[in-house]
């Protein structure tokens, strides 16, 4: 008889090692890679300047470390109480009450500007008012609780209480201006051909969990509060920390006057540089925060720096690319030309805020 020849079971490590670099490159966290990549390379050119930046680094997660802390725990009390299932009832009723009603829970739900696109097209499958889902979706990445918190760390309380101010009524005007096209007929079957039609958990919308306040009494809401919590804290954590990596190279070998040329001085046209750069160059809203601080400490004006933050928020070109693959063109004109008048708009207002 013929023997049948069987393989040797694979090594684990084996098994591994066939995997090979640019696979192993994949499995890891692209923004620590990028962190780990950028101290080894000023390790080797300029190795003062890498305990410079380690420090200034340390410090300034120190200092932000009870703001981090809260925001994390308030956002993971309401992911465990369901409360972020409260958006829902945002799109019932009245138009004009629901525009305005969609703004203020867009400030206050826990959501990028990229991580809403499938509650976006759920809530548009479900054949919800563009103008409605419109001021949602512009005012959702500007602002949260977390949000506000970092801000008033970073920035002050009175630039956070103007950003929150600024993205409600970027919302809200979105939704009025939709709202205004849609009355004439513009704007029908705001989505793509084969997106929507219910899915990309419109179900989760439809049958929202119950609020359950006291939640610690539930072992799966105790879970849920955890893993939230972890999940959070390692996102913050890993942003913030290539944010200051970031911030401190920008102190070290960018000259003050260069900002101060570019966008300090609070005119028309730095205000509409910032504006745009905004879509190029904006990481996300938390690494974004000690960047414009470091830049505004460096000579940026408060309105460049708010227009900055407002036209990054909801037009980087991630989230671009995501409202394209969702939207029809016109929806897409329509999302990126609201983004960017709304923050110039912010930045020019609050420029004259200041100076008054």
């Amino acid at each position: 008889m013929n023997k049948i020849e069987t393989k040797p079971p694979v090594d684990n490590v084996d098994a591994r090692a066939g995997i090979g670099f640019f696979g192993l490159l994949q499995r890891f966290d692209r923004v620590i890679l990028v962190l780990l990549v950028g101290l080894a390379l000023l390790a080797l050119l300029n190795p003062t300047q890498l305990s410079d930046s380690i420090m200034f680094m340390a410090k300034a997660l120190v200092s932000l470390a009870p703001f981090i802390i809260l925001s994390v725990g308030m956002t993971a009390y309401v992911n465990a109480t369901g409360a972020d299932n409260l958006i829902a009832k945002a799109f019932q009723g009245n138009k004009a009450i629901m525009i305005v009603f969609a703004a203020l829970m867009g400030v206050l739900s826990p959501f990028c500007s990229c991580g809403v696109i499938p509650l976006i097209a759920a809530l548009l499958g479900m054949g919800v008012p563009l103008s409605a889902v419109m001021a949602f979706w512009l005012a959702s990445p500007l602002m949260d609780p977390s949000m506000m918190i970092l801000t008033i760390g970073a920035l002050g309380f009175e630039f956070a209480m103007a950003k929150l101010i600024i993205a409600a009524a970027i919302g809200s005007f979105g939704g009025f201006t939709i709202l205004f096209l849609e009355t004439r007929g513009i704007l029908k079957n705001p989505l793509r051909e084969g997106v929507g039609n219910g899915g990309c958990g419109s179900a989760h919308v439809r049958n929202p969990e119950k609020v359950i306040w006291k939640f610690w009494g539930e072992p799966s809401r105790i879970s849920k509060f955890s893993k939230s919590a972890r999940s959070n804290l390692f996102f913050l954590g890993k942003w913030l920390t290539l944010a200051f990596f970031l911030e401190s190279l920008m102190l070290a070998y960018i000259p003050a006057e260069n900002i101060v040329a570019l966008v300090g001085g609070g005119d028309f046209a730095s205000i509409a540089l910032a504006t745009l750069a905004g879509v190029p160059a904006y990481l996300n809203g938390y690494a974004a925060l000690p960047l414009v601080a470091g830049l505004m400490e460096q000579g940026m004006s408060s309105g460049a720096g708010m227009a900055f933050l407002i036209g990054g928020g909801v037009t980087s070109i991630p989230a671009a690319m995501a409202v394209w693959a969702l939207a029809r063109f016109p929806v897409f004109v329509a999302y990126i030309f609201l983004s960017l008048a709304g923050a110039f708009s912010a930045g020019m207002l609050f420029q004259a805020w200041t100076i008054l």
